[in-house]
């Protein structure tokens, strides 16, 4: 009699596993390219193709653009992304001034494209790409409109820092201190990156 009400439990246990919806397993196809994958918060397989990239003769792996190593084998506005001080939506203003497959990949590009993408970045406005998108706007020396990339923004960034603690500005003297400059609270968080 006492084994009884265990007896119970487990089959009212039993019961409720199998009522539950079992899931899918994840498939393999046959065809090689092809991937299933099951969602995690889904029951339902995904399919995924996977794409090898068909390499030419004259296919670069590694691109030396703008003294940055860049990856080949990610499509063009993506690699370009990989230079200090261009992102996306630059990178995609550039591509479509230069007249460029967006579906290229960086490796496939040819000498006078990668040249015609390099002057459009180092002379952003004489092809008309406005001013707000340019990432250094009324320069305070020369009251300049340009687009500082790699060791040119590095060079300005650290020129401004110098200025503000020359002239012992409060950004500039935080800065010097090594504390948080924008405002933020320090009496509670950010210890754990103090010396």
């Amino acid at each position: 009699p006492a084994a009884a009400p265990f007896q119970r439990r487990t089959a009212s246990r039993e019961a409720s596993v199998s009522r539950q919806p079992k899931r899918r397993q994840s498939l393999r196809f046959a065809a090689p390219f092809l991937d299933a994958r099951l969602s995690s918060r889904s029951s339902h397989a995904r399919v995924v193709a996977k794409m090898s990239l068909i390499v030419g003769d004259d296919f670069q792996h590694i691109l030396r653009v703008l003294n940055t190593n860049v990856d080949g084998r990610t499509k063009v506005m993506y690699a370009l992304t990989q230079i200090r001080g261009i992102g996306r939506r630059f990178s995609n203003v550039v591509c479509k001034k230069a007249e460029i497959d967006m579906g290229k990949r960086a490796g496939e590009l040819s000498a006078a494209e990668l040249e015609s993408l390099m002057v459009i970045v180092s002379n952003p406005r004489q092809f008309r790409i406005p001013d707000w998108f340019l990432n250094r706007q009324k320069n305070y020396k020369d009251g300049k409109y340009i687009q500082q990339v790699s060791n040119q923004l590095d060079t300005s960034l650290r020129d401004d820092l110098e200025r503000l603690k020359k002239i012992r500005n409060h950004r500039g003297l935080r800065h010097y201190w090594g504390i948080r400059v924008r405002g933020q609270h320090t009496k509670t968080t950010g210890r754990r990156g103090k010396r």
